[in-house]
């Protein structure tokens, strides 16, 4: 299942939509190295090459622009991480479906294709460090009053939220003394938020940025409060899927994700791509 929960065809024309909601991210967290882990990396022997998977249809995650180049937030991290460890860089194209077999098989050592880690996918493969997440948000009208985002702060604001979801299951454990208004799509909560059938709205914090910023909000509304990410109901994360018997290179790649936030280079990626942040 895809990380970002839209459908392809809106990715594309709500680009910027994205970048205000990674920007409300909050950043990865740079993980210290052990020592017993620094000294793995100075014992293990250089990679010539990495061979990377994605697919080519998910911007602004991975795609080809108009000069049919393959391009993308995935495919840089990709190519900066070769650069770390001093690498060459072979970034190939599969159909979403076939990636992750083709990792299992060993036609490429990486893929980066905005994968969650879940217990799904951990049986096919084993993953890095994380290097994004994907949070869930409230949406309310635009000029409201400041959002006090905890359970006491929304006692008996009406929340709707789409049926059967993570978001759904979420509301109902924490947030019980709200009026839950459940729809059966989330095209439906959103326009019961449009209309002021309900207080606020509940959802994927990525796909909601899609859908603030572009015309089917009608201008109405914006992020109330801050992200929620427990990893139990909206995932641990979005990590780089490996082969499982490869140490070496889950140790390289670590490494260097770890450089990269040191160094600046991976904010220097966020913004290329998701210009407006306002977190």
């Amino acid at each position: 299942m895809r990380t970002v929960q839209i459908h392809r065809a809106a990715a594309a024309l709500l680009f910027v939509g994205l970048a205000a909601m990674l920007a409300l991210m909050p950043p990865v967290a740079a993980q210290a190295p052990t020592p017993d882990a620094e000294g793995a990396e100075r014992d293990q022997p250089r990679r010539v090459a990495i061979r990377f998977l994605t697919d080519g249809d998910f911007p602004p995650f991975n795609y080809f622009d108009e000069d049919n180049v393959l391009t993308g937030f995935n495919v840089d991290v990709a190519r900066a991480i070769c650069l770390e460890v001093d690498a060459a860089c072979d970034i190939q194209v599969r159909p979403w479906a076939a990636l992750l077999p083709a990792l299992a098989k060993g036609e490429a050592e990486a893929v980066i294709a905005s994968h969650r880690v879940t217990p799904n996918t951990l049986k096919i493969a084993d993953f890095t460090d994380r290097y994004y997440f994907t949070p869930a948000r409230f949406a309310g009208k635009r000029g409201s009053a400041p959002l006090d985002a905890t359970p006491e702060g929304l006692e008996g604001k009406r929340i709707a939220v789409a049926k059967g979801t993570a978001h759904e299951a979420y509301l109902r454990t924490f947030f019980r003394d709200s009026s839950i208004r459940v729809f059966e799509t989330v095209e439906l909560a959103r326009d019961a938020l449009i209309v002021g059938a309900v207080d606020f709205l509940f959802d994927d914090g990525i796909s909601l940025a899609f859908w603030l910023n572009g015309t089917a909000s009608k201008a109405c509304c914006e992020f109330k409060g801050g992200p929620f990410a427990e990893p139990r109901y909206f995932g641990d994360g979005i990590g780089i899927a490996i082969k499982r018997d490869d140490a070496q290179l889950k140790t390289l790649i670590n490494s260097a994700l770890r450089r990269m936030r040191e160094s600046g280079r991976y904010e220097e990626l966020l913004l290329r791509y998701f210009p407006l942040r306002v977190f």
